[in-house]
């Protein structure tokens, strides 16, 4: 008989649906008849709700990070009883009767939620409704915020032992919570050649390789910061993915034809992970999904401008496991690089330090405890 895992997640930031999409390939490629199906919550309430929920996240983590940063630790703090939680939930369940449809609808054996909003409104109907679906939790970052926290779950994920630790003191039963790590996609738990990726991208694979991911947020524009880093002494080659913006990429273009054979740079691309087994080290937001991915590649990290909250966090727990250092602004991450590549022993100390740490088949994991048949997984 087929097991149906209905994953939920919500699209308030990337990592929620990319935790999903990683245990939705797990269930692809497990052995025996597993469907597994994804929604994001977000499409099943009206589009005012929506706008507030994403919308207003994105503007506050972008345009005032300080402010998010006052609101993640007033809701960690805030009694569940406040009026503040209340009219939260209040307004939550009065905008969710459609999900609960589709739920209801899809009729799964098991359901793992990747976002804590899902898991509260089940959690609400397995205490008011009588709803049996066994439902479990996975927290995407190196953190637990109270909003994750609920009664009746099936069981619960954690990234790490120190998250693991505080769901128990949260009183969450010690039986129900399993360190798996993050979910993240079957292509970072792959070995790859750095010779033959290298060669793919026309890059030398015995040169020092910096990677440089996303928006800077306290760093600069992508290209204003390429052009710091390779004004540096030193040898080395730099990777930049501009993602999708075309007006970053035209620049890192023109600075690519400046710099031929030091500067490569990428749009929007499928192929991180072999990226990934061309660096050295990774310049990055600390987000849960990304931090895990360079764990999981063994790949040390510069974090840059972690926004208050959960990213500040993540960077804590890399910060104190020596897999990373912190960039607050420009001069700073010259200042790293410079470190690192007259001190190649600390770089090779982090990197090795990151592959203890990865967890590449957290997804197959997860996915054994839901299915009550443990999978087997390839060794990290």
């Amino acid at each position: 008989m087929t097991k149906k895992i209905l994953l939920l997640s919500v699209s308030a930031g990337a990592g929620h649906m990319r935790a999903a999409e990683a245990i939705r390939a797990a269930a692809n490629a497990a052995p025996g008849d597993v469907e597994a199906t994804h929604l994001d919550v977000m499409d099943y309430v009206p589009s005012a709700f929506r706008k507030m929920y994403t919308e207003f996240y994105l503007k506050l983590v972008n345009k005032a990070p300080a402010l998010w940063g006052y609101l993640y630790q007033a809701s960690n703090d805030a009694r569940p009883d406040s009026t503040m939680q209340q009219l939260r939930r209040g307004l939550e369940r009065l905008n969710t009767r459609a999900l609960m449809s589709a739920i209801d609808e899809a009729q799964p054996d098991a359901i793992v939620c990747t976002h804590f909003l899902p898991a509260e409104i089940l959690a609400r109907a397995i205490r008011k409704r009588g709803f049996t679906t066994p439902v479990w939790v996975q927290v995407t970052d190196f953190d637990l915020h109270r909003m994750w926290v609920h009664e009746n779950m099936a069981g619960y994920f954690a990234g790490n032992e120190e998250v693991a630790y505080r769901m128990r003191r949260c009183g969450i039963a010690p039986e129900r919570i399993h360190v798996t790590g993050i979910p993240i996609m079957p292509a970072f738990g792959q070995t790859l050649e750095r010779a033959a990726c290298a060669r793919e991208f026309g890059l030398d694979p015995t040169s020092t390789t910096f990677l440089l991911m996303g928006g800077g947020a306290g760093l600069g524009s992508l290209e204003t910061v390429a052009e710091r880093l390779l004004a540096l002494e030193g040898s080395f080659q730099l990777i930049v993915l501009a993602g999708k913006n075309a007006k970053a990429l035209a620049a890192l273009k023109l600075l690519e034809a400046r710099f031929p054979g030091r500067l490569l740079a990428q749009g929007f691309t499928d192929k991180v992970e072999r990226l990934m087994a061309c660096a050295d080290l990774v310049i990055t937001k600390p987000g849960g999904l990304t931090s895990s991915e360079c764990l999981a590649m063994g790949l040390p990290m510069i974090v840059n401008s972690p926004i208050p909250g959960q990213e500040e966090r993540n960077a804590d727990y890399l910060l104190e496991q020596g897999v990373a250092l912190k960039a607050v602004d420009g001069p700073t991450l010259e200042y790293r690089i410079a470190h690192l590549l007259a001190h190649p022993g600390q770089l090779a100390a982090m990197s090795a330090r990151a592959r203890t740490l990865g967890r590449a088949h957290a997804a197959g994991e997860v996915l054994g405890h839901v299915l009550g048949t443990p999978l087997r997984t390839p060794s990290n």
